[in-house]
Parts: structure tokens; sequence; C-alpha cells
């Protein structure tokens, strides 16, 4: 008797490439001035060193050469700041998380700030599409008198294309520690976004949600020009010693627009740096 094998049915066939890129980066004090002295990436991250604006730190561009994110990509990040050491790690677009056909994206970032060193996390926003299904993690460990100023902005769906994100999951979390205790912990958790970003009491139907943290031994005495800063649409609080923020919720565009008046406006206040944007905000 002939015997019959099922042939795999079409799904099956499929195996989809998925991104697994990571970067490390060691900045260090010479003299007056920051270096590079660690440099690993892999594809689909890279990271390129525009030339910086006069007075302005060393600023490191992380770039997805694969123009965004789907379901089952992972991308790990660590960024240490050795000791007195100052530079800025930007992205120089949004980055969009795709319709996942069921796994998770991934995204793993640690921030390494030792003694006397200034970091500035400052990607753009990420934009999660229609059924995207993102986990992220970044985890900070701060020196004492290490400062750090971290912004991260989520935008829910494609407003203008009429998308929201509706059907997906979100689960984001932040770990800020000094001296290796646990200072102040943050997670936002989206099982079911539609109904929760609808929510008057939660997110009251907003389309973007911004942090914008500073970590140092003086945040308790920058919390009202950081309430200045936040202006009408956003608030700031120092929810832990050491921690001051800003939280804004609204429509995508004001929300970044708020983001962007007041990275510039805290810089010299919070960091002595010059009252700009990373270039690459605005090119």
């Amino acid at each position: 008797m002939e015997t019959v094998t099922a042939s795999p049915t079409f799904p099956d066939l499929i195996r989809h490439q998925r991104a697994n890129g990571s970067a490390e980066l060691r900045f260090e004090r010479q003299g007056a001035g920051t270096v590079l002295r660690h440099l690993y990436q892999s594809a689909p991250l890279r990271v390129l060193f525009p030339r910086p604006e006069a007075e302005e730190p060393p600023l490191a561009a992380l770039v997805n050469t694969a123009g965004g994110l789907a379901g089952g990509d992972r991308l790990r990040v660590a960024m240490v700041a050795a000791p007195g050491s100052i530079a800025t790690l930007c992205t120089p677009a949004a980055e969009k998380l795709y319709r996942s056909l069921g796994p998770e994206t991934q995204v793993e970032t640690t921030l390494q700030v030792e003694a006397g060193a200034t970091l500035e996390w400052l990607p753009q926003e990420t934009i999660l599409f229609s059924e995207a299904r993102l986990r992220r993690r970044l985890e900070i460990d701060l020196a004492p008198d290490a400062r750090l100023l971290a912004a991260e902005m989520l935008v829910f769906g494609r407003s203008a294309r009429g998308e929201s994100f509706a059907r997906g999951s979100l689960h984001d979390s932040w770990r800020l520690r000094v001296s290796g205790k646990l200072r102040w912990a943050d997670t936002l958790r989206l099982d079911e976004p539609g109904a929760a970003l609808a929510d008057r009491f939660g997110f009251g139907g907003a389309g973007a949600f911004a942090t914008l943290l500073y970590a140092g031994p003086d945040a308790a005495a920058q919390l009202a020009p950081m309430r200045e800063a936040a202006g009408p649409l956003g608030a700031a609080t120092t929810p832990r010693e050491g921690v001051a923020l800003i939280r804004w919720l609204g429509p995508s565009a004001a929300v970044r627009a708020a983001l962007v008046a007041a990275i510039p406006a805290l810089r010299p206040v919070l960091l002595g740096l010059p009252p700009f944007l990373p270039r690459l905000w605005t090119t």
C-alpha cells in the first residue's frame, strides 16, 4: 500500500528572518574632552558619530538599518560613560514597531554612568502600529555623583492614517539604580491597549505619552525649572530622592512639541550644556 505523507501547510513553510542586533559603546575622559574607547555593533544596529556642534559633547547616533522592527526582532544596547566623561546618545528618526504575527519585539537598553560622568539618552519617539507587540526594558546604573537626562516617547498608532494602537501589547519598564541599589522603578503594561487608551481614567484617548527624567544629586532642587519646562500639557514631580521627571499625555504632535521644547530649555540648567536639541532631531 502506498504511504501518503501530508504536505506542510503554507504557514509552516514560512520562516521569517528576524533581526538580532546589538551595540556596545564606552566613552572615557581624555584631557579636557571625552573620547570613544570601545565600540561593538552588529546588524541591523549601526552607530554613527556626527560631528558635534561647538561646546557640545560627543554624539552617538543609533541607527536601525532595517527601517523598523517586527515581531520576533531583538535589539540590545549597552552604553558606559566612564568617570568624568560626558556624551549624548540619540536616534536620527522615530522607531517604527510593525504589526506582529505573534512574537514580541524585544528591546533592551543598559546605561551605566560612572563617577562624575554625564549622559544624555535622547532617542526620538517609538511609533506603535496596530497589532504591534513590544517588550522594552531600560536599565540604568548611576554613580552617586553622576547625572543623566533621559527621554522616551510612545506614539499609539499612526494618527495621520487614522490608525490607533487598538490591538497588540506593550510592556515598557524602567529600572534606575544608584551604586547598584534600586532607586526608582516604573512599568507600563498594556495587554488590551484599545480599552486602556480610550478609558477616561486611563489615557483618555491620548495619542502619545512621553517621559523626561533627570537623575542626579541635585534633582530635588531642579523641580521648579522642570515644572516650568513641562508646560500646560505636562506635569513634573520628584518620585524619589535624586530623581525628577516630567510626563506628557495628549495628541502626538503636541506631546512631541512639548518634549522638543523642554530638552533645550533644561540642558543648560541641569547639565550645563548649550540650549539646543541634538542636531539629528531637527535634520
